[in-house]
């Protein structure tokens, strides 16, 4: 049986591979994370590319899956909010518009050399909201660990209108793509 490393600490990811049934160890990528592209999707695989290299490089795995996701609205690219002031800033752009969960994900196959890099996209469009409740969503302390400062599994659905694409890309991982993408490289994650 492979070894398959999940190179985040995310307990949504987590989740996300423990409901399709893949049995998995979880070492976290701790690096600084660098951006050099101002391309959403170029710069979800280059980040997912440096925490599945480290991962690689430190634990014995047969799969290494790394994976890092971001908001994009209006071409700025929105990761985890800095404080409780960024998070006010990153629900005001958001708040009465449309825009992009961008995950990027790379899985180093070990065993065949291979690495498969993809960037998943799906829109997301958010009903209008006044200053009291972005002010009432951040209380719940729920937006301060996600993408955009919002996680789209919990208190926040309630102003979500509906999404275009992978609902589990935007929780974190398109597991669905996932699976196919490594099953087209010779490795059945299920197995």
């Amino acid at each position: 049986m492979k070894k398959i490393i999940l190179a985040s600490g995310s307990p949504r990811r987590r989740e996300l591979l423990e409901q399709i049934g893949v049995k998995f160890e979880i070492h976290k990528a701790e690096g600084e994370e660098k951006i050099t592209s101002s391309i959403p999707e170029e710069a979800v695989k280059e980040l997912s590319l440096q925490k599945a290299k480290e991962v690689s490089g430190k634990y014995d795995g047969d799969v290494i899956i790394g994976a890092d996701t971001v908001v994009a609205v209006d071409g700025q690219i929105l990761g985890k909010p800095a404080d409780r002031a960024d998070a006010v800033r990153m629900l005001r752009l958001l708040q009465g518009k449309e825009h992009q969960v961008i995950t990027g994900v790379t899985v180093i196959l070990k065993e065949s050399g291979k690495t498969v890099s993809f960037a998943e996209v799906t829109k997301v469009y958010i009903f209008p909201m006044t200053e009291e409740q972005i002010e009432q969503y951040i209380e719940t302390g729920e937006p301060m660990d996600k993408a955009g400062a919002y996680g789209i599994q919990g208190k926040f659905a309630v102003y979500v209108s509906g999404i275009e694409g992978d609902y589990n890309n935007v929780v974190g991982l398109p597991v669905g793509r996932l699976y196919q993408e490594t099953l087209a490289a010779g490795v059945d994650l299920l197995l």
